[in-house]
């Protein structure tokens, strides 16, 4: 089961700004990333629900990391059905992230009161999640379906709304701060963040190092 509350991981969220999203088959090569992330200061981390069982790679890293990572909030993206992300639940996911918005997902999450975060490309979509309970809400994908103009333009009728975008986020000064004059909560950020070239070297030092100096990117743009 969870290990932090909903409201524990919505602030986690809110304070670092970045979950890296990332999957890959071989359990030893996604201990070394998620390590090198919470190295880097990122403490919150979205393992993509992909490959043939996806879910008993979550369950091993999930309590692993709960044993070897103090303080790591796990969770898991691209769920598209309760019954998955029930599954999930069960196996320590601390919040759910889908691509599209299943309004059944939210009686799962919100019954244990797990963060749920799901997909939305209209300011309808958004307006029904919220009312369905989303706190956050994940744009996707975030640069087709508009990029920062879109948020900006979200954020204008309904300003209460915490948005975070993923597919287009780069980890550069300018696509950064981009997001989050647009008003962007988080952001979410995979490929280009743990580049194949880290994976391919093991170079979980260098994926360490980029991690800090995109944490701190963020956290420069972010200041007013």
């Amino acid at each position: 089961m969870a290990k932090f509350s909903r409201i524990e991981v919505i602030t986690r969220m809110q304070d670092t700004g970045i979950i890296p999203i990332f999957y890959h088959s071989d359990p030893e090569v996604c201990r070394n990333v998620i390590s090198a992330c919470y190295k880097g200061g990122i403490n919150i981390f979205e393992f993509t629900n992909r490959g043939d069982f996806a879910h008993e790679l979550f369950s091993e890293l999930s309590k692993w990391a709960v044993r070897e990572l103090p303080g790591m909030m796990m969770g898991t993206g691209s769920i598209v059905d309760p019954a998955t992300a029930s599954l999930y639940i069960q196996l320590g996911a601390n919040f759910i992230v889908s691509p599209i918005l299943n309004p059944e997902m939210s009686k799962v999450c919100n019954r244990q009161k797990i963060l749920w975060i799901p997909g939305c490309g209209s300011v309808s979509e958004i307006s029904y999640a919220e009312e369905l309970g989303a706190e956050f809400v994940k744009i996707f994908p975030g640069m087709p379906v508009g990029g920062p103009a879109f948020i900006k333009a979200v954020k204008g009728p309904c300003p209460w709304s915490s948005i975070m975008p993923t597919g287009g986020v780069d980890t550069t000064h300018e696509n950064l701060k981009g997001w989050f004059d647009a008003g962007a909560s988080c952001v979410g950020i995979g490929s280009n963040l743990i580049s194949s070239d880290f994976i391919r070297n093991k170079d979980w030092d260098a994926l360490s190092a980029k991690v800090a100096e995109t944490l701190n990117i963020v956290r420069a743009v972010r200041k007013k």
